[in-house]
């Protein structure tokens, strides 16, 4: 699986290193990029906790770490218990694979032992 950046460490807040250097030097772009995430997320009937474990899928098929992690940890704020999001992982076997499931599944392991 590729991960998302390379910088992972998290800045205050949780936010990514990467992410948040890249909205401060792009804050135009940073804007926009939430615009339009807000504007997804309004468009149907999804509360936030289910947006969250689809966003969890959709990271699992594409790979990508940093953003599986960050939304395991919206969906714990979301309510949305350990055992939904490693569902929302291992719907993935069939589709990604088994190297790709298992290790979206450790990286949420992480999450859920800092949620502690």
């Amino acid at each position: 699986m590729k991960k998302t950046g390379g910088d992972t460490k998290k800045s205050k807040g949780g936010v990514p290193g990467t992410y948040k250097a890249f909205i401060t030097k792009y804050p135009a772009l940073g804007k926009s990029h939430e615009m339009v995430a807000t504007a997804v997320e309004q468009a149907g009937p999804l509360d936030a906790r289910t947006l969250s474990l689809i966003k969890i899928g959709i990271c699992v098929g594409a790979g990508l770490e940093s953003a599986l992690r960050s939304h395991v940890r919206r969906a714990m704020q979301h309510g949305a218990s350990e055992v939904e999001i490693e569902q929302a992982i291992l719907l993935g076997m069939n589709t990604v694979g088994f190297p790709g499931t298992v290790a979206a599944w450790c990286w949420a392991h992480e999450q859920f032992e800092r949620g502690k």
